[in-house]
């Protein structure tokens, strides 16, 4: 029998509606989307209503819209775009005089360009999170100096699922004249995402999460914000990122994202309710052998991390074939050393080796949510 896929936040398999609506595209309406023929206007109009469909989602501008190979590279292009920005004909200097604060639990898609941006003379403030992973936004605060470019804080944490106090957050960074970045991979189409409420001037997409391909994916760029292209050449994306577009998964993330739209927010609460499903199984018949990571409310609706009190998680997966979930971050998934996560929320070395991720979606069911229980349950012994 097929594993219980319960590896939702790691990648998310493609909806049929998708795969459907990517057929014309590779089999037939094939043309350059910037050609001024009849195979070419179909592209471009197809590209037109994957950009209508992402905005919509969003509650932005199609203009406001730009297609990226996939979050990585959004994240990448929202820091290191502001700041580029911001220092562009200061000969010699280069990120000198720019600072970035960001936080403790973000996603390597977001810490490593902060590195890198530190090794050229860019600030960075790492602020820290509770043990629930959450940002106080005082902390954010007392990082901004007249210097901060712009505030980099993800809005549902991948491993825990918390979610962060974003609008808050924003609301500091713009009364320092910073810009505001939110990483939405993980929250888009599992609960709602509107950067207007967010108020967020720069937010990451990353179609694979949304039940679209891997390999695209959108930076939300508010009107009036200044970046130096991610990729230069020619003048695709408004001129922020060069290259031929990917119309077929355009047209998929477009697809992708008006189902995620038409599906909430009834799609949240299913999601909720399969996750505390598995938990109240597990909490049931493990008791304090089980220990809850993230907050116990403020967290996305389909995800579950445990402490797995005395195992190892990788080892427990591992012994457990009818399941398929990760140990952490899915980047890192099958080290045995703690999460930076974990680590960031103060949980105690021998504790959070025993942490699994449990990930629930759209096509998850009773069924396999009380198989993969019992699963669980029989290699930990937790079954009579």
């Amino acid at each position: 029998m097929t594993p219980v896929y319960l590896d939702y936040n790691a990648t998310t398999p493609l909806d049929p509606a998708v795969v459907e609506a990517m057929l014309p595209i590779l089999q037939e309406n094939f043309g350059n989307p910037s050609s001024g023929h009849a195979h070419g206007r179909a592209a471009h109009e197809a590209v037109g209503r994957g950009r209508a469909q992402v905005s919509q989602l969003l509650g932005c501008q199609p203009d406001e819209v730009i297609f990226t190979g996939g979050g990585t590279e959004a994240s990448n292009h929202a820091l290191k775009g502001a700041v580029f920005a911001r220092l562009r004909g200061i000969f010699g200097r280069w990120a000198r005089g720019a600072h970035i604060v960001t936080c403790a639990v973000e996603h390597p898609a977001t810490l490593q360009p902060c590195e890198f941006l530190k090794r050229l003379g860019c600030q960075v403030t790492v602020v820290p999170v509770d043990r629930h992973g959450k940002v106080d936004p005082n902390d954010v605060r007392k990082a901004m100096t007249r210097s901060t470019t712009v505030v980099s804080i993800m809005h549902a944490n991948n491993e825990v699922g918390t979610i962060e106090p974003i609008r808050a957050v924003a609301d500091i960074a713009h009364s320092y004249g910073a810009l505001m970045h939110t990483d939405a991979a993980q929250s888009l189409g599992k609960i709602a995402v509107d950067v207007n409420d967010l108020g967020v001037d720069l937010l990451t997409v990353a179609g694979h999460k949304l039940y679209a391909p891997k390999g695209i994916g959108v930076l939300y760029v508010r009107r009036g914000v200044k970046l130096e292209p991610f990729i230069h050449g020619a003048g695709h994306e408004s001129g922020r990122r060069a290259g031929t577009e990917n119309v077929p998964y355009i047209v998929a993330l477009g697809v992708a994202c008006e189902l995620a739209r038409q599906g909430l927010p009834a799609a949240a609460e299913k999601l909720r309710l399969l996750r505390d499903r598995l938990w109240q199984r597990l909490q049931a018949a493990l008791g304090d052998r089980i220990v809850l990571n993230g907050h116990p409310v403020e967290r996305l609706p389909n995800t579950l991390n445990v402490n797995l009190v005395g195992e190892y998680g990788a080892e427990v997966l591992d012994r457990t074939s009818e399941v398929a979930a990760s140990t952490g971050s899915a980047c890192h998934a099958g080290h045995v050393t703690l999460s930076p996560v974990l680590k960031a929320m103060g949980v105690a070395p021998a504790l959070g080796r025993g942490a699994v991720r449990l990930s629930v979606g759209r096509f998850s069911t009773e069924d396999e949510i009380d198989r993969a229980a019992a699963a669980l349950l029989r290699t930990l012994g937790g079954l009579a």
